[in-house]
């Protein structure tokens, strides 16, 4: 995977995802193909540089089930991560947003189960997804 000629300091939102997973990566092309302000950064979470980032945080990515979202230094996990990350893309999709209405509890469960069994439902590569040559500026490692 290329490495980005954009610094992270250059963007405020980075999502960190599981590179090997199938659905992890049909969420980030979502988010590429939605994201018209360009404002997200990719990297697998099985890179040097998330491996960095997931210490500096001090969270372990055997906790971590799909992706995290560090945006202005401050870090979102589960749907939380989500639902900032939809708010952030373009109408209608931004639409989605609107689920951060239903309590954490109830949003997390949903979550975590999805993503318990996200290798049984979706699949999962032997090697991390690389991004299409239009958007390899989009990813850091």
């Amino acid at each position: 995977m290329a490495t980005t000629n954009n610094t992270p300091s250059s963007y405020n939102s980075i999502i960190l995802f599981d590179g090997v997973c199938n659905f992890c990566s049909a969420v980030v092309q979502f988010v590429l193909k939605h994201d018209k302000h360009q404002r997200f950064l990719f990297s697998p979470l099985q890179s040097q540089y998330a491996q960095k980032i997931l210490a500096k945080y001090q969270l372990s990515n055997k906790d971590l089930n799909s992706f995290i979202l560090i945006q202005n230094n401050q870090i979102y996990t589960q749907s939380t991560a989500a639902i900032k990350v939809v708010r952030a893309l373009a109408f209608p999709t931004n639409l989605l947003a609107i689920a951060i209405i239903i309590p954490p509890f109830i949003r997390n469960y949903i979550y975590h189960i999805i993503a318990t069994n996200r290798y049984r439902w979706f699949g999962k590569k032997n090697s991390c997804y690389i991004p299409a040559s239009n958007w390899e500026n989009r990813f850091i490692e």
